[in-house]
């Protein structure tokens, strides 16, 4: 019988690099999915009536406090919270918390 001279982990190293690169392939393919992505002010409740009769100039109150952090949904899932900062002449939003994978699953239940 002929003695084979081979590493043991190295087989295994194979088949981990082969699925490692199937990982990535099958991320690739999730990376192109858009997502709607929106942040929330605020909310507010308001009459038809209330909501026919605005106009230029019409202030609309909303139920959060100014010093409060704004709320990131990525398809209608809050996600994160952050801050408004400003970026050359755009706004932005400086993320300060953002929701772990337990409550993010705790909230689909």
């Amino acid at each position: 019988m002929e003695e084979q001279d081979q590493d043991p982990t190295a087989s295994k190293t194979m088949i981990s690099g082969e699925k490692t690169r199937a990982d990535l392939k099958n991320l690739e393919l999730l990376l192109d999915i858009p997502l709607d992505v929106s942040i929330e002010v605020g909310r507010s409740k308001m009459l038809v009536r209330d909501l026919l009769q605005m106009n230029e100039g019409y202030v609309i109150e909303l139920g959060k406090q100014a010093s409060e952090p704004l709320d990131v949904y990525v398809n209608s899932r809050l996600i994160a919270r952050g801050e408004v900062v400003l970026v050359e002449d755009k706004l932005g939003l400086r993320l300060t918390d953002v929701v772990s994978p337990a409550e993010r699953i705790e909230k689909l239940a």
